[in-house]
């Protein structure tokens, strides 16, 4: 393992575990409203601190990109690491057991390693750009599906943009008639994990962040899998619009979101 995925693997355990206590904790959370639909707890910031703390440690001139800090430039900015500590915030503060942590490093603006972490059901997904995507050290592969009839697709709510409701509306019409089944389960790191580990066909979102889709989209490609954004162009991580699937499914599933 490179040790800078070693690193991020440490970081995402540390902020898992912290999350895991709080849960089994079962003490009030201080939530705090950051937009509309857009929770904050004492939890993320902690997995968050937690997080840092573990790559300062380890490298302390790269610059910091994190959901809840923002960006921190570092000495050596030709690597920067993309942090979500708690992706699926609502979904944790419900006890809906479907959230995450994710942690990517990116050098010279090109994602070179991802973490996504399972605290809920223990699972690491792990990879590094031309060496393979793994769920804890097995490897991955994407789903062979070819058909998008046949697809089951993961998506989510735009619901920071909501100005954007009656758009994506249409595309969750079309892909509930062009699909075996859609699922929004709350979490898009965990989502594109699922992709990457064959458990979802495919999986388009609106309105993401970088931190949502650095760590998974990385883990997708390294499992054989096509992303891009809602064009098929790779400036998914800046306009926040993703789409991810299998080989055969990919362009259909971008013909389909037209």
């Amino acid at each position: 393992m490179h040790p800078m995925l070693n690193i991020a693997v440490r970081a995402a355990r540390r902020a898992g575990s912290i999350i895991n206590r709080a849960a089994l904790d079962g003490s009030a959370l201080a939530i705090r409203v950051k937009n509309v639909n857009d929770f904050v707890t004492q939890i993320d910031r902690a997995a968050e601190e937690a997080i840092i703390e573990t790559v300062r440690r380890a490298y302390p001139d790269h610059a910091i990109l994190a959901e809840e800090s923002g960006s921190t430039a570092g000495a050596r900015a030709e690597y920067c690491w993309v942090i979500d500590p708690l992706d699926g915030t609502t979904n944790f503060i419900h006890a809906f057991p479907q959230y995450c942590v994710s942690v990517a490093v990116q050098h010279r603006g090109a994602t070179a390693h991802g973490v996504v972490y399972d605290p809920v059901r223990n699972e690491l997904f792990t990879a590094s750009k031309g060496r393979g995507a793994f769920v804890n050290d097995r490897r991955m592969r994407v789903s062979k599906c070819e058909k998008l009839k046949q697809a089951l697709v993961g998506t989510g709510f735009p619901y920071k943009e909501l100005s954007r409701v009656e758009l994506y509306l249409r595309q969750l019409r079309t892909m509930m008639h062009s699909t075996a089944g859609v699922r929004r389960a709350g979490a898009a790191a965990l989502d594109l994990a699922y992709v990457a580990a064959g458990r979802l066909d495919a999986f388009w979102e609106m309105g993401l962040s970088a931190w949502d889709m650095a760590a998974g989209a990385l883990l997708i490609q390294e499992a054989g899998g096509l992303v891009g954004d809602l064009a098929g162009e790779q400036n998914y991580l800046e306009s926040g619009d993703i789409a991810a699937a299998s080989p055969k499914v990919f362009a259909q599933l971008l013909e389909a979101l037209k």
